[in-house]
C-alpha cells in the first residue's frame, strides 16, 4: 500500500497571545497545525478566525502567506502513514470543515491545562487538542493522556523532526526540502529543544 506523509507544524508567531502561552509552557512553539502536503498549502488547525483577535476562534484552514505567519518560526514534523490511514484523517477533517459553524475554540480547555484539569467540550478544540484528535484517526498513534491536556510539544513527541527555522525560509522555492536522501535544515537545532 502506498505511503503518504502528514506534517505537523508547530509555530511561534510572536503575538501577545502566543507570548502569554509561552510563559506557561516554556516551549519555543505553542501553536499546532496539520498539513497534508510537503509545501504546506493544505494546513488545518483550530485558531483565530480573525487575525487581530485571538478570542474569536474555531476551525481554520490556515494560509501561511497571511501576515500572522510572515515572521513565524517553526518546527515541522513528519508522520508517514499508509493510504487508508491518510484517508481516515482527511475524511475526519472534511467532516469538521463541512460543519465548521458547529465547532468553536476550546478556550476554557486551554486555560485549564496549567491546572491539569481536562476540559472536554462538545465540538470544541484548541489547536493541539485538534491535531491530536486527527492523528488518532489514523489508528497509528494513541495518546495516553486526555486530548484536552495535550500541548503542541506533546503531540509531536514521537514524530520525526524534518525542519526548524523561519517558516518563510521553508516555504521559499529555493529551499523546499526534498526529505530523505537530499538535505534538511536540522543543523540549527538547539540542544534540549523539548
Amino acid at each position: 500500500m502506498k505511503e503518504r506523509n502528514v506534517y505537523i507544524l508547530l509555530t511561534d508567531t510572536g503575538t501577545l497571545f502566543t507570548k502569554a502561552i509561552k510563559l506557561y509552557t516554556r516551549k519555543p512553539f505553542n501553536h499546532a497545525s496539520i498539513a497534508f502536503d510537503d509545501d504546506l498549502m493544505e494546513v488545518y488547525s483550530f485558531g483565530r478566525k480573525q487575525p487581530q483577535n485571538p478570542f474569536v476562534g474555531g476551525f481554520v484552514r490556515e494560509n501561511l502567506d497571511d501576515e500572522l505567519f510572515s515572521k513565524a518560526t517553526c518546527a515541522i514534523y513528519r508522520l508517514t502513514v499508509d493510504a487508508a490511514e491518510y484517508d481516515k484523517m482527511k475524511r475526519y477533517i472534511k467532516q469538521i470543515e463541512g460543519n465548521q459553524e458547529n465547532y468553536r475554540y476550546n478556550l476554557l480547555g486551554l486555560f485549564a491545562i496549567p491546572f491539569r484539569i481536562p476540559v472536554t467540550r462538545k465540538n470544541a478544540f484548541f489547536c493541539s487538542q485538534f491535531v491530536a484528535s486527527v492523528l488518532i484517526q489514523s489508528g497509528r498513534i494513541n495518546f495516553t493522556m486526555p486530548l484536552s491536556l495535550m500541548t503542541p510539544s506533546m503531540v509531536v513527541q514521537d514524530l520525526e523532526l524534518v525542519f526548524q527555522g523561519n517558516l518563510q525560509d521553508y516555504r521559499t522555492e529555493e529551499s523546499l526540502y526534498s526529505y530523505g536522501e537530499h538535505h534538511n535544515n536540522l543543523g540549527r537545532l538547539p540542544l534540549n529543544l523539548y
